[in-house]
Formats: C-alpha cells, structure tokens, sequence
C-alpha cells in the first residue's frame, strides 16, 4: 500500500479558492502555465473569459525547476506543485500589487517507491485540486487544494490518466494497470473512494480513458481490442445502449492522434459533438476536428505559437486555442467548427467503423434516436463487448 505522511501548513486554510505546460479550467475563464524569462521559469495566469486574453506574471522568491507543475483554480488563483528533498509541496499563488501572493498548503511525504505523484487535470467548479501518488501495488489519491491537504482514496494498482465524468467533481476516472492489463475505473469521491469498472471492453486489452464530455456523455478511450498489440481511438456513449465504435478515419498512418477538448452543451445530440484533436506527424503537429456522426477528420494548420494540446470548445462550436509569441506574449486563437457534413453518400466497406459487437452501425442515421442522457451524477458502467448500459445511482 502507498502510505504518504501529510505535512500541513501551519497558515494552510481549510477552503482553499494548476503543471507545467499549459493547464486551463474546467469552465475555461483561467489558464496557467510555466513560463521563461531569461533563464528562469516562473507561472504565469491567464484570464480567458474577458474581452481580450491578458497574463498576470506570478514570480516567487526564487525561480521555479522546470518541472513544476501548474494549475488554474476557478478563483483565478494558480496551484502549484514543487519537490524538495523528496516531498511534494503544494502553495497557491495569487498577484498582490506589484508582487506575488503565496498560501501554503501544505506537503506529501512519500516513500522512496513512490514512483509519480502529479496533479490530476483541473476539477469542475475550480475549487479543489487532487494529485495522484504512484506506489509499486496502490495508487493514492490526494485532495491537495479546497481543504486540508488529505489523502481521500487508496486504489489498488498503478493508475495514470485522470477524467472527470461529471460537473460536480465526485466521479473521477482513472487508467489503472492490474495484472499486466490496463483498464479504466471509476473512482466515487462521494463513497470514500469507492471503485467500479468502467472500461472492459475485452478481457486481454488495454482500454483507457482519454476524454469525457459531461454534458453529452461522449467518451474518447484508446484501446488495442479491435487490433491486439496496435491502440485505437475509440467512442462510446455512457448510457447509451449502442456498443463502441473504433472508426477507421482516426486511424492516420504515421502519426500520433491525441483528443484534447470535446464541444460542450450536446445533451441529446453526442455523436454531433465536435471534438479537437492534436495531431502529430512528419510535419510538426496540427489541429484535427472530428464529429462521431462523420467518417472524415478535417485538418488544420496550428496557429502560430500555439502551446500545443492546449484547447477549449465554446458550446455553440468555437475552438479557443491558446497561442504565445513575442510578438503577442498571450493571445487565443479562435477557430469555427466545420459544419457538420449534411449530406454524405453511404459507406464504404474501408470507411465501416469497428465495433466491439453485432448491432448495426446507426450513428449516421438522422432519424435514429439520440442516446438519452446519463442520469447527474452520472454513474458510469462498464463500457463492454455488449451495450453501454445504465447503471442508476444508488
């Protein structure tokens, strides 16, 4: 078992308002990130939910390592992660005039097998923060903003990964490795850390968990099911009753596709939802967008000094991605949704997705009811060879 000695704050808060790279919120009005002047780093907010993109400098005492991480909180406050002689301190960084403001929070002593502890992607609601801690058979996970700094679910094995399922932060999920297997669960921070299967889509595969969108259910996983030994993007509806689909557009020779944002505000209409993509190649990486509904992802160049994987969906389909150069030190980029394709001709047998199961492919069919809704929370079920089912909340 991970067993890590919490250290507090003598001056920690108990209500408290993110890693390094760039990090923006669940609701998208803040953006944090670790930046360089001369030789030294330091965080730096940004504020994304007014007329014009501004950064606020956040320079500590001393510069920060490069691997610090970040995190915007919904407060407009920015978390950060250091390690000093092997613990883990967590303050919260706040401007003050012509300075900067530090709350700490307090610090996570672990053992030397301990392999990772990182921040988990930013919260719904922008209140608390949670960290995973590594260990060789167990995986904890911390609350380590909003509150005492506490540790509020042990789960057996190594987990990476982190989506949230739903907008009250209670339902969290991770990619838990088990067995020599990789498999997502869904941990219940409402239940003392309860955890359920969420992915199983074949007892030999390795299925995880890439992106949720809460509204819609839609859910990106990557699995090697449909082809053992290769990954593949896949999606699924929690909820819903049809199987999940591996398409065979996502599937792009030689380069490295990576889902970062989904289009909020679907509730009936998921297989419409936009997706974002980041795709790697040959030629630098670029943006991708793709609808579940269509059997073509649409290509875009990146924009100049875009903090690549970084990105937002407004809900009437505006892609916001966040973009740097010295020109415009904090700008955003703002890309309009293809429209979805109206009128396609029948299938191809090469543009037939890959399902886990029999049923027919439905998904293109105007006149096929949409999935409805998960209930809210929303009480993920394994995503099997057979439908998404529902499971009610108990």
């Amino acid at each position: 078992m991970t067993a890590c000695a919490i250290e507090p704050s003598a001056d920690a808060g108990n209500d408290g308002p993110p890693r390094a790279g760039c990090s923006i919120t669940a609701e998208g009005a803040y953006a944090a990130r670790l930046t360089l002047s001369g030789d030294s780093w330091y965080p730096e907010r940004w504020t994304l939910d007014g007329p014009e993109p501004y950064a606020v400098p956040l320079p500590g005492n001393q510069p920060e390592e490069p691997g610090t991480e970040v995190q915007p909180m919904g407060d407009g406050r920015v978390l950060v992660h250091r390690v000093a002689a092997g613990r883990h301190l967590f303050s919260l960084l706040y401007p003050t005039g012509p300075g900067t403001g530090e709350q700490p929070l307090g610090a996570v002593a672990c053992p030397a097998d301990t392999t990772a502890v990182r921040l988990l992607p930013p919260a719904p609601g922008g209140e608390r923060a949670y960290a995973l801690a590594v260990g060789p058979r167990s995986t904890a996970l911390w609350r380590v903003a909003g509150g005492t700094v506490a540790q509020v679910a042990e789960i057996p094995g190594r987990c990476s990964g982190g989506v949230w399922l739903d907008r009250a932060a209670r339902m969290l999920a991770v990619d838990r490795e088990t067995g020599g297997r990789t498999k997502a669960v869904v941990v219940d921070l409402e239940r003392g850390g309860e955890v359920s299967p969420l992915l199983q889509i074949a007892a030999d595969s390795d299925d995880r968990i890439l992106l949720a969108d809460p509204d819609s259910g839609l859910v990106l996983i990557r699995s090697d099911a449909p082809s053992p030994g290769r990954a593949r993007l896949g999606w699924g509806v929690l909820g819903s009753t049809l199987p999940v689909r591996f398409p065979e557009c996502l599937r792009l020779p030689q380069c490295v596709v990576t889902p970062f944002a989904i289009q909020p505000g679907q509730a009936l209409t998921p297989e419409r939802c936009a997706v974002a993509l980041r795709v790697d190649g040959g030629f630098g990486s670029w943006v991708g967008v793709w609808r579940p509904a269509e059997r073509r992802v649409r290509h875009l160049p990146a924009p100049e000094g875009w903090l690549t994987g970084a990105g937002l969906w407004t809900a009437d389909g505006e892609l916001r991605l966040p973009c740097a150069t010295p020109q415009t030190p904090c700008g955003v980029a703002r890309l309009p949704a293809p429209g979805p394709d109206e009128t396609r001709a029948g299938k191809t047998e090469q543009e037939q997705d890959t399902t886990t199961d029999t049923p027919p492919d439905r998904s293109d069919d105007p006149d096929a009811p949409a999935p409805a809704p998960a209930p809210a929370p929303p009480r993920p079920v394994p995503l099997q060879q057979a439908p998404l089912a529902r499971l009610v909340t108990k």
